[in-house]
């Protein structure tokens, strides 16, 4: 099967957490099935090439639009129809059997390009619900409309996509999915003191919650905090400061994928207390890994984190509740243990690399074969 990935606004080759990541997961577990999958990301750098083979099978194709530099998802969209066209022009000499769309802005150019092929669009929102208002609102719905499947990535996506009024039986759920062979309880483990160890990791946006993790901090004094992820940390460095944390606070900057386990394994307890979270790639990542996770109940993470058996539930945004949750992990190696195998062996029946590729082939089978019959019409 050929498939086609339009991610405008995340290329899985910068991809360390969030939807690039995800992409480079699936495409990877496609390619290893014997599926043909090419990935087309808007071009926001003038260095790099137009087409990239990565070594996991899968194609990337920088597609022009616009400037080549990063640009906010509201200021790409003037140079939509340039990314449609590019698209088009492809697909009409070599036409994919299926278009897995992300965001809306990618679904707008998907839906375009495979409606001149006849191609079905399976589509996945991402972050649903942060604004219904709007051309991002009419864009959404319209999506809605002419996509052939919603893939959502947890139920709870899933529950708002019914209430915008998405058909239930155009709709199912299909989570993200681990490398569980590279993110195991089994190998090298990174160095580290005689302190507890937490961890976090992602990008440090204020809506990941590394503020309260910090804020949290400050109520032990027995525990240090690794901070992983690229990215400007000058305002957490500046509130660690003032918080009296700094000096237990490491940052690490950009880890490379295959160093992430080590890091991760080096850990007693990984924090993801994110506003939402589609994904929940850094509470899968630990919990292949074995150590339990300390998860706000958003997005993916409230069907991944299950509560009081691979790790605890706290509200977002409550530094004083995730503290307290963290005195009590810490303080009993039993408990994180048990929350460590049963992590684990979710992840292996639940998360693998391998299952995120048969339940997504599942949905494209359906919607490819209903893109035969049209084209044959």
């Amino acid at each position: 099967m050929r498939i086609a990935v339009v991610s405008a606004q995340a290329s899985p080759l910068k991809a360390d957490f969030g939807q690039g990541m995800h992409i480079a997961q699936l495409a990877t577990a496609l390619c290893e099935s014997g599926h043909e999958v090419v990935v087309y990301t808007r071009r926001d750098d003038p260095a790099v090439a137009e087409r990239v083979r990565t070594a996991d099978g899968y194609e990337v194709v920088h597609v022009p639009a616009g400037r080549p530099t990063a640009l906010a998802e509201d200021h790409v969209v003037p140079h939509l129809g340039e990314f449609a066209e590019c698209l088009a022009q492809r697909w009409q000499v070599c036409p994919p059997d299926v278009v897995h769309t992300y965001g809306w802005t990618s679904a707008l150019v998907g839906v375009i390009g495979a409606h001149i092929v006849r191609a079905p669009v399976v589509h996945s929102y991402t972050t649903l619900g942060a604004d219904q208002t709007g051309q991002r609102g009419d864009a959404e719905m319209l999506v809605a409309r002419r996509a052939a499947w919603i893939m959502g990535s947890s139920a709870q996506e899933a529950t708002e996509l019914w209430r915008l009024g998405v058909r239930r039986t155009q709709v199912s759920v299909v989570p993200c999915g681990v490398d569980a062979e590279l993110f195991e309880p089994e190998g090298p483990i990174a160095t580290r003191n005689a302190l507890r160890r937490v961890l976090v990791a992602g990008e440090p946006a204020r809506h990941n919650g590394f503020a309260d993790v910090l804020t949290a901090m400050s109520a032990m004094d027995d525990a240090e905090l690794v901070v992983v992820g690229a990215g400007d940390q000058a305002e957490l460095r500046e509130l660690a400061g003032g918080l009296g944390v700094l000096d237990r606070v490491v940052f690490t900057g950009h880890v490379p994928q295959a160093q992430l386990p080590a890091l991760v394994r080096s850990a007693d307890v990984v924090v993801c207390v994110p506003w939402s979270d589609p994904f929940g790639i850094t509470a899968l990542q630990a919990m292949a890994c074995g150590v339990p996770v300390v998860a706000t109940t958003v997005g993916a993470l409230k069907d991944i984190v299950v509560h009081d058996v691979t790790g605890l539930h706290v509200p977002a945004r409550k530094p004083v509740v995730l503290a307290r949750a963290l005195r009590q992990l810490l303080a009993d190696d039993t408990w994180r243990e048990e929350f460590g195998i049963a992590a684990r062996d979710r992840v292996v029946a639940r998360y693998s690399r391998d299952r995120l590729a048969e339940e997504a082939l599942a949905v494209y089978a359906r919607v490819a074969g209903r893109g035969a019959e049209l084209r044959n019409r």
